[in-house]
């Protein structure tokens, strides 16, 4: 492990997702998943996050294309929360939202917008 890129990973994964989302997984990883925790905090946001080459409205527009043409909605969920405190504008992911139904089709886009309200609701609590 590279302490460096761990730390740098770990303070971008908290200012992204959160502290309490990510301090809570980490508090939760165990000897079987500590391992990964470690690679998706060193790897993902270590290498890929704070390289500056794109900014994190362009690394958020492009991971919620991504996964949701992964279908993995609850991580959509989360990384569309993320993009609303990138900067991303509720305009802008509207739009983000229907491109992603042109090209990975309607039912996708269905989910999207679903989980979009829902994260919408959420934050309105």
């Amino acid at each position: 492990m590279d302490k460096k890129l761990m730390d740098a990973g770990l303070a971008v994964r908290r200012e992204v997702l959160g502290a309490e989302y990510v301090d809570q997984n980490m508090k939760n990883a165990d000897s079987f998943n500590k391992p990964f925790q470690d690679l998706v905090s060193e790897y993902c946001w270590g290498v890929c996050w704070t390289d500056k080459t794109l900014s994190r409205r362009e690394r958020s527009i492009l991971n919620l294309g991504m996964i949701a043409a992964l279908g993995k909605m609850h991580e959509f969920e989360l990384h569309f929360r993320a993009a609303l405190g990138n900067g991303l504008t509720e305009d802008e992911l509207r739009s983000v939202l229907t491109q992603i139904a042109v090209y990975c089709g309607i039912p996708v886009g269905v989910d999207c917008f679903r989980s979009a309200k829902k994260v919408f609701a959420e934050m309105k609590k």
